[in-house]
C-alpha cells in the first residue's frame, strides 16, 4: 500500500510491503529525496509502527494520509 503525506507542497511517500524474505516492511521516502526501510517480522508490529508514523507526521503539521493504493 502506498500512502501520501503533504505540508506546503512538499510530499512524504511511504509504502508497506511484504519482502521475499517474509518480513514486512515500511519505505519511508522524504521530501528531499531520502529513503529509509523498516523492517519488522510480522504485519502487526508493521501496523503499530505506521499509527505512530502517521501521528508523528501529522503533529509535525503533514497532511494526510492522502491517496491511499494498494
Amino acid at each position: 500500500m502506498i500512502w501520501f503525506f503533504e505540508k506546503k507542497g512538499q510530499f512524504v511517500r511511504c509504502e508497506t510491503r511484504k519482502a521475499d524474505d517474509g518480513f514486512y516492511e515500511l519505505v519511508i521516502t522524504e521530501a528531499d529525496g531520502t529513503e529509509r526501510v523498516e523492517r519488522f517480522a510480522d504485519s502487526a508490529s508493521l501496523a503499530k509502527r505506521q499509527v505512530i508514523l502517521e501521528q508523528s507526521l501529522t503533529e509535525e503539521g503533514w497532511t494526510g494520509p492522502h491517496g491511499r493504493v494498494m
